[in-house]
């Protein structure tokens, strides 16, 4: 089964590995070249889902550095 992961998205890019459901659960997978299991929402059937999953991370982390900016902004030494 083709699967795309999208755990280290923001390091590593999405990464397309092939990786069978582990456990007769559809939550987890053991993909090629990545010792451990995987857990949704880290991987994807499609690459479509994959690549909106990758866009919902990084929205969040630049809202997250936006936050962290306007701190470091407001802080003032005296």
């Amino acid at each position: 089964m083709k699967v795309w992961i999208t755990k280290y998205a923001l390091t590593q890019g999405v990464r397309e590995a092939s990786g069978s459901i582990y456990y007769r659960s559809s939550n987890y997978l053991k993909a090629d070249g990545f010792p451990w299991l995987i857990t949704k929402p880290d991987w994807h059937a499609t690459k479509k889902e994959a690549i909106a999953r990758a866009e919902e991370m990084r929205q969040k982390k630049i809202l997250s550095l936006k936050k962290q900016i306007a701190k470091l902004e407001k802080l003032r030494f005296e």
